[in-house]
């Protein structure tokens, strides 16, 4: 999945503020911040996965809307579809959030449900518009020239830092597994699965903003050299006559709907 991003930054005299803003200027569309915004208007819209994880009523909210959507587009909204669609949505921009700080500035932030937030449509399309970190604590190599900051933990090396990172968006996203699986009839292969395309999504997405998408491609096979637990299996990105692409490892259901058919990269596609 690709995320166009547009950064805006709380703070800019905070590392991760920094490393946010410099890619303001790659492409729009979809918000990376830091905090909330303080106008309660502008504040609309946004929930911290905390209280997602925390409530899961949300996330059947959040379904409701969305099948409210397709069944205007589409004359029906199938449970399994309005499932895969919230599963895919909400874990890609806890990946995308990331994967943009690993590549771009070899930093990771804190991933826990409590220091993300999320924004979705009010209107319309009740997708995903946006991601904010919460907290300016992350991880960095020792090379860094914030690494010593108070917000940050300096890691040995490359590796590790995938490592980490790896480990962040996990046990995100073993927390939501936990929330949203009781929720729908989805098992839980296929919610790890669908970590495992977000988190192998995220740095080519970031590889793509950047314009170098080979290095994003590079930064992948980092985080996920081989099948690790609990992801189901290692970065599937290959390269083909026309460009990158990669295997999916879930399926969003979009091909249950009425006059669709399934996504070319997905499992159902030889």
């Amino acid at each position: 999945m690709t995320v166009p991003t547009r950064v805006t930054a709380r703070d800019a005299t905070t590392p991760l503020s920094e490393s946010l803003t410099r890619a303001a200027s790659l492409a729009t569309g979809f918000e990376v911040r830091f905090g909330l915004p303080a106008d309660p208007v502008e504040r609309a819209g946004w929930t911290t996965c905390a209280e997602f994880t925390a409530e899961p009523a949300r996330f059947d909210a959040w379904r409701g809307s969305l099948a409210e959507w397709l069944r205007e587009q589409y004359g029906e909204a199938p449970e399994r579809t309005t499932a895969g669609y919230v599963m895919s949505w909400y874990l890609n921009v806890v990946g995308v959030l990331g994967g943009v700080l690993f590549h771009m500035a070899r930093r990771v932030p804190s991933l826990r449900p409590q220091d993300v937030a999320i924004k979705v449509a009010g209107q319309g399309r009740p997708h995903t518009m946006g991601v904010a970190l919460l907290t300016d604590d992350f991880a960095c190599l020792p090379d860094d020239p914030a690494g010593n900051h108070p917000a940050a933990t300096v890691v040995a090396d490359e590796g590790a830092l995938a490592a980490l990172l790896r480990a962040r968006f996990a046990a995100h996203s073993a927390a939501f597994v936990a929330a949203f699986g009781p929720t729908v009839r989805l098992g839980r292969r296929m919610l790890w699965a669908a970590a495992t395309d977000a988190l192998d999504s995220a740095a080519w997405t970031a590889g793509q903003m950047c314009g170098d998408e080979s290095s994003g491609v590079v930064d992948a096979s980092l985080l996920l050299p081989a099948k690790l637990e609990p992801f189901t299996s290692a970065s599937t990105l290959r390269a083909t006559e026309t460009g990158w692409t990669r295997r999916r490892e879930s399926c969003c259901f979009h091909y249950v709907l009425p006059g669709t058919e399934a996504c070319g990269t997905c499992p159902r596609v030889r």
